[in-house]
């Protein structure tokens, strides 16, 4: 069975080989693992090396600069976000900063600039379809339909959520005009490569570790019915879901499977009403879960450790055939390297099917 038929079997809860798998990793860590595994230093590279599944596709932008350059400063092409380099003892990142819509007036937000569709080469993502046509290849991530994370790194996060509450006019005529743009770009990369492209991949943190960041109710009325028009679209290419939540997000799973999405992402055990157990027996037959491998325990852990909380994982979520064994987020700059590689080896062999 290849990759492929690995990652479409865990969607539709049928019989398979084994338990996909996903890697998602900072560059530092994916340096470190690179060099061990004696592969060039790319998470694609590192990924075949430790046996995934999953290939994600971004068709790259070829428009006009929408944004200035900030001396000592990062600035997104598309969306004009801007970031600023922190140092940890570990590495470093790349830290949200300045929020360059925090204090602006409407005519500013409403001239804020969203990149053209046309604007992308969409004979390289097909290209690059065909070259990981081995893999179940994904268009989209977390930052695809994403609506309080993005606007808030341009407002500030108190901002989006009032903006969302009082429902500021011209935050959100933005928002949507940002939706149009992603959603323009997701339309010709499906009818570019056909039937190269396998599943959608959407997202909303919606979740502390403790709760939910807003009402199911704000999430009905203002996040939903725009997260809808992009599985609209995927269901009218017959194409599966999966939504990114960080955090505590089971609230809004009956929400999602209403919605017509079959997969969530991140299966986060750390989190509160996230037990993989209670998610389940709730959900297992109803939705797909990727993630399970929590990037905040396993840097704590010894190598030992971290391979059981693999194998417990699996024989919960295992019976279920609807999980893709993933890192809760990106695997950070401190973690061992021999954790990473005792997990995915784990993975591996004890997530074979009888």
């Amino acid at each position: 069975m290849n990759s492929k038929q690995r990652v479409l079997c865990a969607f539709h809860h049928e019989k398979s080989d084994r338990v996909p798998m996903n890697y998602l990793a900072n560059p530092a860590i994916n340096k470190s693992l690179a060099s061990v595994l004696r592969v060039p230093d790319n998470c694609a590279s590192v990924a075949d090396a430790l046996g995934c599944d999953i290939h994600e596709v971004t068709p790259r932008y070829t428009g006009p600069n929408l944004f200035a350059p900030i001396a000592n400063r990062s600035v997104d092409p598309l969306w004009g976000i801007v970031t600023r380099w922190v140092e940890n003892e570990s590495g470093g990142y790349w830290d949200y900063c300045d929020f360059p819509l925090a204090d602006a007036d409407n005519e500013t937000i409403e001239g804020w600039p969203v990149p053209n569709p046309d604007d992308f080469d969409y004979d390289a993502v097909a290209r690059e379809c065909r070259q990981f046509r081995h893999k179940a290849v994904c268009f989209g991530n977390p930052g695809l339909g994403d609506i309080m994370n993005t606007t808030g790194m341009l407002r500030g996060m108190e901002n989006i959520y009032v903006d969302l509450l009082v429902e500021t006019e011209a935050v959100l005529a933005y928002i949507d005009r940002r939706l149009a743009s992603q959603l323009g770009v997701m339309e010709r990369v499906l009818r570019h490569c056909g039937d190269e492209i396998d599943f959608i991949w959407t997202g909303e943190d919606l979740g502390t570790q403790q709760g939910p960041l807003i009402s199911l109710d704000l999430f009905r009325n203002q996040l939903r019915p725009r997260h809808q028009q992009i599985v609209d679209m995927a269901s009218a290419f017959r194409r599966p879901v999966m939504i990114h939540s960080c955090g505590s997000a089971s609230w809004a799973y009956e929400d999602f499977i209403g919605m017509g999405i079959e997969g969530v992402d991140t299966l986060q055990p750390e989190a509160a009403n996230m037990e993989p157990a209670s998610l389940a027996r709730r959900f297992g037959s109803r939705l797909m879960f990727h993630g399970g491998m929590s990037t905040a325990k396993i840097a704590a852990m010894s190598a030992a450790e971290a391979e059981q909380e693999v194998r417990d994982v699996l024989e919960i979520m295992m019976p279920y055939r609807g999980y893709c064994f993933a890192p809760t987020h990106m695997i950070q700059d401190n973690t061992p390297v021999e954790n990473v590689l005792a997990m995915y080896r784990a993975a591996r062999e004890a997530g074979r099917y009888a």
